[in-house]
């Protein structure tokens, strides 16, 4: 067991493209947290490929997961929802990654109880877009909340 796992680490686990306009949603805050570290968070970016972190994930056995991600929901660029695999899969989400979600949130599930899913809608991931001002605006407000104590309850759930 790591040193972190002992002290029972919380960890922000993002994905996305810098490339692809609003996708760069995740790294985006995964920066503002390795800028301005947390106590008590590990920040792990995992771009294009989140999968591949899954085993440093593991490794630190965290006590909360929190996974921020750029999502197709249909709703207003910038919306932020709380997310289940079921959502996911029942309502067909879009991701740009090369694995389906509902793998990626399985995995997790299965080294941390507690695992929460953030989407921030998107208004384009065209190559080459910039980040949209609502999404930007998004990520601020997850770090606020993060910050504040990470109640992710203040955030609509899809359902």
């Amino acid at each position: 067991m790591t040193e972190r796992a002992a002290r029972g680490c919380r960890v922000l686990f993002t994905a996305g493209s810098v490339l692809r306009g609003d996708d760069a949603a995740g790294p985006l805050l995964a920066k503002l947290f390795q800028d301005e570290p947390l106590e008590g968070w590990e920040v792990v970016d995992g771009g294009q490929t989140p999968e591949d972190d899954l085993y440093y994930i593991r490794e630190l056995q965290p006590t909360q997961v929190v996974f921020v991600d750029a999502a197709e929901m249909r709703l207003e660029p910038g919306q932020v929802r709380r997310l289940t695999a079921s959502d996911v899969a029942d309502q067909f989400l879009l991701s740009t990654h090369s694995l389906p979600m509902t793998f990626l949130l399985g995995r997790l599930a299965e080294c941390c109880d507690d695992v929460v899913f953030l989407g921030i809608q998107v208004q384009s991931t065209e190559f080459f877009d910039p980040l949209a001002p609502a999404v930007r605006d998004a990520v601020e407000r997850i770090a606020a909340c993060l910050r504040e104590g990470a109640d992710t309850s203040r955030f609509e759930t899809m359902s």
